[in-house]
């Protein structure tokens, strides 16, 4: 089981009943809005990124380019591995992720 605490930053790997590992996580705003329960969809070795529409509102100059996605690799936002996280058989568009931006972990 892992649980997710959006609020403080934290992804909680339970092991046992009495034991979990805690990891300090960044979210995103989409993922500071979800409460839920989810399940593993997928997971993916260099996950393609897409943008998020608003993401591409925002900024089209910069997040345009990827709107069809940005292949994985050096570069890509998600790192080197992604679970997806789904609601049945529906994508949240939710994603534990790597990153490429360290210093955002914990904010």
């Amino acid at each position: 089981t892992t649980v997710i605490d959006t609020s403080a930053r934290r992804l909680y790997l339970v092991e046992s009943f009495s034991t979990a590992r805690r990891y300090a996580i960044a979210v995103g705003r989409e993922g500071l809005q979800f409460k839920g329960t989810v399940a593993v969809g997928d997971k993916q070795e260099w996950p393609r990124w897409i943008p998020t529409l608003d993401m591409q509102k925002r900024e089209p100059k910069h997040y345009g380019q990827y709107k069809d996605g940005m292949p994985g690799g050096g570069e890509n936002p998600l790192g080197a591995r992604a679970i997806y996280l789904y609601d049945g058989k529906k994508d949240t568009h939710l994603r534990i992720h790597g990153t490429i931006a360290p210093q955002s972990i914990g904010t």
